[in-house]
């Protein structure tokens, strides 16, 4: 059975490399018929943020990627917190040493920084039998290092390929901390065998030290998983994507009021392709589709004004009821008007926003008509000017005066009638009807909509606006 893992550290955020990263995990296991589990290393103690796994466990539930097994928490299945598994790691590194793929090392920081930056010089490797004793007996301080041997170490990536790398370019890395913490290299691979774990997938920076783990998988005696190693996300400059650069993290465009399935959707397609030109996938879709050999190699750019316009492609294939749930408090904040049933403005902003934020500012003219200049009355396309836009408003107040009943349709027939009284294109009444209502070059909907919406009063009271406006210009 095909076992991935998601293994964060609770540092902070979820930024979006962290995510894909998960994405893919639940994907490969998913479309396999496999499990998917959630581990958390927090083993560096000193990198911890508190409130960070809470950000984890928030962040793929948002996303929908429900981790499979796991200790029981109150009926539900926790992840498994590396912590909390110390004598575990302690044992097999034990287990190395007697087997001499590893040994003790007593040097104090004050040697280790004087070394400078060769890697450590193996010091304690010619230490005597006596001499660790001694050290054991006075309880001293010790770390376990791994044991680079000589000769060459080969490995295959499901993206990169086979890999060849000369030993000498690996140092005796620490496997065990002086508290008896494993570091990160070395509680992975322990707890991917323990856990079965069949396919593991990172980001490409930690490429240079699979020699190492390839090493301790031989050392052992175990079976390696599968490794696919998946290309940088970079930023608009070229740059690796990071929360210090100011990229936002999955809760950030979460709060910006991007879909979680709009983000995982664009996600997906970073450094993956469906092999046609399909974009648009819901998660299950996803799952169906997914297939390693469709990773990419190359660096994939996060483009937000791509991520922004599949934002908007998922509010347009939303229902109306859908679009003002999720929408309804951004309406209220931008319209006050109780007489206005805001599912009509849910409307005539749904084709139009890729995010949330943009409707206070296609329905600021609502509540109250913003000032704004004569200038708006011309419009090249529609041949309207100043002068034709008086003439033409002040015919459109004397129809609108007596006009009954107060409805789109009528407002429309009845405005269009008078266009063709007066000789002139629909437009050349219709535009100065929708610069009068909203003050704005654009507006969310044409001008019979916005005479409906406001209503007569309203309507009559802003039609005598423009026209004065028009008369002192």
């Amino acid at each position: 059975m095909i076992r991935t893992r998601f293994a964060p550290s609770p540092t902070g955020f979820m930024h979006i490399g962290n995510l894909r990263t998960a994405l893919y995990e639940y994907l490969i296991a998913k479309n396999n018929g496999g499990r998917f589990i959630l581990r958390i290393e927090d083993t560096d103690q000193n990198r911890l943020v508190e409130g960070s796994t809470e950000v984890i466990y928030n962040t793929l539930a948002l996303a929908g990627l429900v981790h499979d097994e796991g200790p029981d928490i109150g009926g539900e299945f926790g992840p498994y917190i590396q912590s909390e598994r110390k004598g575990t790691y302690m044992q097999y590194a034990h287990r190395l040493i007697e087997s001499g793929h590893a040994y003790r090392c007593f040097c104090d920081r004050e040697r280790i920084e004087g070394i400078g930056d060769h890697g450590y010089d193996r010091y304690c490797l010619r230490l005597t039998p006596n001499d660790i004793k001694t050290n054991l007996d006075s309880v001293k301080d010790y770390v376990v290092r791994q044991l680079i041997p000589e000769g060459e170490t080969s490995f295959d990536d499901a993206v990169y390929g086979h890999i060849t790398v000369n030993n000498t370019e690996l140092d005796d890395q620490v496997l065990l901390k002086s508290d008896g913490m494993p570091t990160y290299n070395f509680a992975n691979v322990v707890d991917d065998h323990l856990m079965g774990i069949t396919h593991v997938i990172r980001g490409s920076e930690y490429l240079s030290s699979m020699p190492k783990y390839a090493l301790l998988y031989k050392a052992f005696g175990w079976e390696q998983p599968v490794y696919v190693h998946l290309p940088l996300i970079l930023n608009g400059n070229g740059e690796k994507l990071s929360k210090r650069k100011g990229d936002a993290s999955f809760e950030d465009l979460i709060a910006m009021g991007y879909l979680p399935e709009a983000v995982v959707n664009y996600i997906a397609l970073l450094g993956w392709s469906p092999g046609d030109n399909e974009e648009f996938f819901t998660l299950n879709e996803l799952v169906d589709r997914f297939n390693i050999k469709g990773l990419s190699k190359s660096p994939s750019v996060f483009d937000i004004q791509k991520l922004k316009w599949m934002n908007s492609e998922y509010f347009k294939r939303m229902t109306l009821e859908e679009f003002y749930t999720f929408t309804g408090k951004y309406i209220a904040y931008a319209v006050k008007r109780e007489d206005i049933d805001p599912h009509k403005l849910a409307s005539m902003v749904q084709t139009r926003i890729s995010l949330p934020s943009e409707i206070s500012e296609l329905l600021d003219f609502v509540d109250e008509l913003p000032k704004y200049s004569s200038e708006l009355y011309t419009h090249k396309k529609m041949k309207t000017t100043p002068e034709s836009s008086l003439e033409h408003l002040q015919k459109v107040l004397d129809m609108m005066i007596g006009l009954s009943p107060w409805t789109e349709g009528n407002l429309h027939e009845r405005l269009v009638d008078l266009a063709q009284g007066l000789g002139v294109k629909n437009g050349q009444v219709l535009w100065p009807v929708r610069t009068a209502l909203s003050g704005k070059p654009t507006s969310p909907c044409g001008a019979t909509e916005l005479a409906e919406l406001l209503g007569k009063e309203e309507c009559l009271r802003r039609i005598e606006i423009g026209i004065s406006l028009l008369r002192n210009a």
